[in-house]
């Protein structure tokens, strides 16, 4: 145990600092003699060395029996001293400490305690220390110790503790106990920090025999209704029974188990079987009945499932110091409940001051505002709670939220001006606060479930509200603020501001709101959807009804970058969904995607990591609350959207296998229609990109059709030379390696490989045989063994300044026949940088690039590039879009098979969808060289041009579609079916219409329609088809493919020359569905 002490000189008298030194290091050595600190045993050694051997002026010199005589006569006179201070502390303690103390603090802690603060009285100082202890399982023990008890005090101890979330030296806090003096002549607060060890020897039975002996009374119905306190008895309820009540004490620690009431015990299990397997947090209230001499004690009772304590604990105290409760006593414990993590159980004594009331409308606000302050933004919690506490929690989130929106809107305008901080401090100024609230009531009104506002009372009402702006406001920025506030109300078309177990504020947007006057035009997408929560902010944007895409967790280092990245939250979120619609054609999922900006800065890498999995569960469970379609959410949800929506997740930067599988659980307890496909890459029931190379498998195909009509080289045949970025141990390069060797094998020359490592170059191609032993053992590029290289070769690693550069160089440097950037930074290759790209001559270093990763060539790059050398680069939405096919493949997984039968085929599984994906890459390179052949201009301009057409097509096709009756509908279904792996069709397909939903199935007819018409006849030929006559013309089209097939099947056993009959074949094949139709 360290006694630290913060002195303060008492007015009764004056105390000589090396005597009061003295007594203090004497006192602490008899506290703490027990316990094994080393700060202590530091202590205490010098003090025996100070006092034994060293010369002090106060000694005669020259006698040593003067000097043996003075010092036992002083200690004599402490000791004395020290005594008559015990026996009036020791009293005093007893009679003024509460009950529960002495019954709940053990005796060694009390001695301790008792000692202290003898200690202190006898130096005639203030009260006030910190006692800390280590205790033999690792755990400590914060002892504060401070004089009287006003309001606030525990909240400014909390504040002060040590070991929060942004410590990298994090220690859990599992257990509080705080306690004031009867005669409120000090406080007594204990925090213990780390986990209590459990014992398999326990026996929870003996530990908590008397819980479970009240337990059967409760269920036998042997207990009064009332306790001897007045207190009323717990109703008889399942969970007590004496098998599950058993299981819930192992949960539990020993002191907790055994320093509690049975009574109290009850009541919380009950609460915590209310949040057990949830985020959720539950709240009861009780008037204190022990308590005869105030009859404004209460006890509040709070379960918070999956939350840092010291947070709970932190937020509950400012809570109830800001609704004027003063904290008299209060304990915390900590319950295990399994995978979900632990729930924090809290219990405080409170008294209303300050003129507040117990009364139930308090109460009950209080229990609201505990609910959500869990998941409250720092910046709603400082507006509601301390600058204007009139607001309200709801129209306290609805402001901070539309603050937060109108960050990237307005930042365009003036970056400055329109700062995040600069929004936020303007809207809620004094002057302009009750504006605000007032658009937040516009919002609360049009949105209300029991009476929501038409269309026409909330344009009648916002013409109002602008009027009034207009009148009041007068500063230009304030007054196009709250104008854009008001816009924001309108262009919302569902939230979940009335939901009660929301954990954040959700609210599907209509795209147009998030356009900008200062930008160019670009396409509007389908939806928006954003959320508001504790340490985060999120988009979600999607370019068609039916969407899928990744979300990715961005976590900024410093508060500038915080503030540069939420400026440009929305746009990042815009450019990757617009990315993943090019690269979406063809599959029935349009292209969407998740940003989730989080405020984690300053925080240790426990407290990081706790943000980031609680962000991940608060946006996706926003997002149901929006999309499905529940009870709960019918009762309390109003729709200006007018249909389902569907859309689906994948997993991106920073998302883990722990946040797929809650969100796959999540979605199921929601009551999502398909919850297993609403998160693509289950580590089970998924398909493992890495494992399995399906984004290499793509690449390949079209590095190997670009080989063939740029360089006019056979790959099986020939050899080449390529350069690559992204290491061996990485997905799309390892992967690639192990294409490359097993499709040319000593043909194709690796003579560039580059990571985050180093660089290994050799102008005669890197050894095979080491390359893949990097990849078997998924190792960096900088392990590659020097010996294994040839002449010229190297290897430059990036612990010295040479081999940094020649990392960062690598790709422009070394001359080869393609480059494949399969991993490395967007925008690497940029139109400040791309001549390096270029030889003196302004010859390409490598006349094609192959994109395996995204954005590592800007557009500008790319089109600079093929001006001025002739680079041919097939853009990353083509090259690497075999890994968007395979996740929609794994969706369609999840909603026709079960778990068991898809693992049970997997296999087989696996290898279609492998076949599969060959098939689009190589339909769609063929089209873009065909093309690119014929027509001219960049291949990346084309790519674009494939992807525009198929997707313009697919929603036209969807749109036509839903007049469609359902057996018309029922011819089209085989396209679908053919679009699947063979085995899943045939394992499930006869009952798509129970397992798949209807839009989902339109979409799928639609894009498989529009893929094959683009694919086999050409952008031209889709392009010019008014959108009116395409469904017509799609549907003659696959009528004329099945005429043309069975066309060929009498062909083929006809009787003719083989040569003639493989010409007819092959022109049916071209141009026959076509020629059949007659449109040219």
């Amino acid at each position: 145990m360290i006694l630290r002490l913060s002195l303060h000189k008492s007015t009764c008298g004056r105390i000589n600092a090396p005597t009061t030194r003295l007594l203090i290091q004497k006192q602490q050595i008899r506290a703490l003699s027990s316990i094994d600190d080393p700060t202590f045993r530091t202590h205490s050694t010098a003090f025996a060395d100070n006092t034994s051997s060293e010369y002090r002026s106060w000694q005669a010199s020259q006698n040593i029996d003067i000097q043996r005589v003075t010092q036992t006569a002083m200690v004599h006179e402490l000791t004395q001293q020290q005594t008559r201070s015990i026996e009036k502390v020791v009293p005093w303690f007893l009679n003024t400490m509460p009950a529960p103390y002495f019954r709940q603090v053990p005796e060694s802690f009390r001695l301790d305690h008792i000692k202290a603060i003898s200690a202190i009285k006898d130096a005639n100082m203030d009260m006030h220390m910190n006692l800390k202890t280590h205790l033999p399982d690792g755990r400590q023990v914060l002892t504060f110790i401070r004089p009287g008890t006003m309001p606030g005090l525990l909240l400014n101890q909390i504040k002060e503790l040590p070991f929060n979330q942004r410590s990298e030296e994090y220690m859990p806090l599992s257990r509080i106990q705080i306690y004031s003096a009867e005669d409120d002549s000090m406080s007594l607060n204990m925090f213990v920090y780390g986990e209590e060890a459990k014992h398999a020897q326990t026996d929870v039975s003996l530990t908590g025999s008397h819980i479970l002996e009240y337990a059967q009374q409760v269920m036998d119905g042997t207990l009064p209704p009332h306790d001897e306190y007045g207190r009323p008895n717990p109703q008889p309820n399942n969970i007590f029974e004496r098998e599950n009540l058993i299981k819930h004490l192992e949960k539990c620690s020993e002191s907790y188990i055994l320093r509690s009431d049975p009574r109290r015990f009850l009541s919380q299990m009950e609460l915590f079987e209310q949040v057990s397997g949830s985020d959720n947090i539950s709240v009861s209230t009780e008037y204190s009945y022990l308590d005869e001499n105030n009859d404004e004690h209460y006890w509040i009772d709070i379960a918070v499932a999956n939350t840092l304590p010291h947070f709970a604990l932190e937020q509950t105290t400012k809570l109830l110091f800001l609704h004027s409760f003063d904290v008299m006593r209060a304990h915390l414990d900590n319950v295990t409940d399994g995978e979900n993590g632990t729930i924090t159980l809290l219990r405080m004594l409170v008294t209303p001051v300050n003129g507040a009331k117990g009364d139930d409308a308090t109460f009950n606000l209080l229990k609201q505002e505990l609910k959500r302050c869990k998941w409250l933004n720092d910046s709603t919690m400082e507006l509601v709670f301390e600058k204007h506490p009139w607001l309200g929690v709801r129209r306290g989130e609805i402001i901070t939220a539309m603050c937060t929106i109108m960050h990237p809107i307005m930042s365009k305008q003036n970056a400055i001006a329109f700062s995040k901080g600069n929004i936020l401090e303007t809207v809620t100024k004094d002057r302009y606060i009750n504006h605000a609230a007032a658009i937040a009531d516009l919002f609360l009104k049009r949105f209300d479930p029991k009476g929501p506002l038409s269309d026409e009372e909330l344009e009648k009402e916002s013409k109002d509200l602008l009027s009034i702006i207009d009148n009041e406001v007068e500063d230009t920025s304030a007054q196009t603020l709250l104008t854009k506030m008001i816009d924001i109300v309108k262009h919302t078309l569902r939230t979940n501001i009335y939901m009660n177990n929301r954990y954040a504020l959700g609210m599907r947007l209509d795209p147009k709101i998030m356009a900008s006057e200062d930008e160019e035009p670009r396409d509007t997408p389908y939806g928006v959807i954003f959320a508001h929560g504790r340490r985060f902010d999120g988009y979600h944007t999607r370019f068609r009804d039916i969407a899928r895409g990744g979300m990715r967790l961005v976590t900024p280092a410093s508060p500038e970058q915080y503030a540069l990245e939420s400026a440009h939250q929305y746009d990042e979120c815009y450019g990757l969904a617009f990315a993943q619609q090019l690269k979406n054609k063809d599959i029935p999922e349009g292209g969407s995607k998740a940003v989730v900006l989080i405020d984690s800065i300053g925080m240790s890498k426990i407290g990081k990591d706790f943000v980031m999995r609680k962000a991940v569960k608060a946006f996706t469970d926003t997002i149901l609350d929006l999309i499905v379609d529940t009870e709960e959410t019918r009762k309390e949800v109003v729709d200006y959207v007018g249909k389902k929506e569907v859309l689906y997740l994948g997993p991106d930067e920073q998302v883990i296998p722990e946040d797929i599988n809650w969100v796959i659980k999540r979605a199921g307890q929601r009551g999502y229609d398909t919850p297993a496909a609403f998160m693509s890459s289950k580590p089970r029931a998924g398909i493992n990109h890495k494992e399995y190379g399906v984004t290499s498998e793509g690449v390949n195909v079209y590095l190997d059709v670009a080989l063939r009509h740029v360089l006019k080289i056979d790959p099986k045949k020939e050899s080449f030379t390529i350069k690559i970025t992204g290491g061996p141990d990485g997905d799309v390069a390892g992967n690639e390696l192990k294409i490359l060797a097993r499709e040319y094998g000593d043909n194709a020359k690796v003579v560039g490989i580059a990571d985050g490592t180093g660089c290994a170059e050799d102008p005669n191609g890197l050894d095979w045989d080491e390359l893949l032993r990097l990849v078997h053992d998924n190792l960096p590029i900088d392990q590659f063994n020097p010996s294994k290289l040839g002449n010229g070769g190297a290897v430059h690693k990036v612990d010295t300044e040479e081999g940094v550069k020649a990392r960062n160089s690598m790709h422009n440097r070394v001359q080869a026949d393609a480059f494949i950037p399969a991993g490395g930074r967007p925008n690497t290759i940029n139109i400040h940088n791309y001549k390096h790209f270029l030889n003196l001559d302004g010859s390409p270093s490598a006349p094609l690039i192959v994109e395996g990763a995204n954005l590592f060539v800007t557009d500008e790059a790319r089109q600079l590039l093929f001006e001025e050398a002739g680079v041919v680069i097939v853009k990353d939405s083509s090259a690497n879009k075999c890994g968007v096919i395979t996740s929609s493949y794994e969706i369609c997984a999840a909603m026709l098979l079960s778990e068991e039968e898809f693992f049970d085929n997997k296999d087989q599984i696996v290898s279609e969808v492998l076949d599969k994906l060959h098939e689009y890459a190589e339909m769609e390179a063929e089209l873009l060289f065909r093309e690119f052949e014929t027509y001219g201009g960049s291949l990346p301009q084309l790519s674009k041009v494939v992807s525009g057409a198929v997707n313009a097509a697919t929603d036209a096709l969807s749109v036509a579609l839903e007049s469609f009756s359902l057996e018309d509908k029922e011819k089209l279904l085989p396209l679908f079916r053919a679009h699947l792996p063979q085995t899943m069709a045939d394992m499930s397909f006869d009952k798509v219409h129970e397992r798949v939903p209807a839009q989902y199935i339109t979409n799928a007819i639609a894009s498989c329609l529009a893929s094959k018409l683009v694919y086999k006849e050409g952008t031209k030929f889709v392009d010019t088809l008014p959108k009116e006559k395409l469904i017509s013309v799609a549907l003659r089209y696959v009528e004329a493919e099945h005429e043309i097939a069975v066309l060929k099947s009498a062909l083929e056993s006809t009787s003719m020359p083989e040569k003639e009959k493989e010409s007819i074949l092959r022109l049916l094949e071209a141009g026959g569905a076509r020629t059949a139709l007659g449109v040219f």
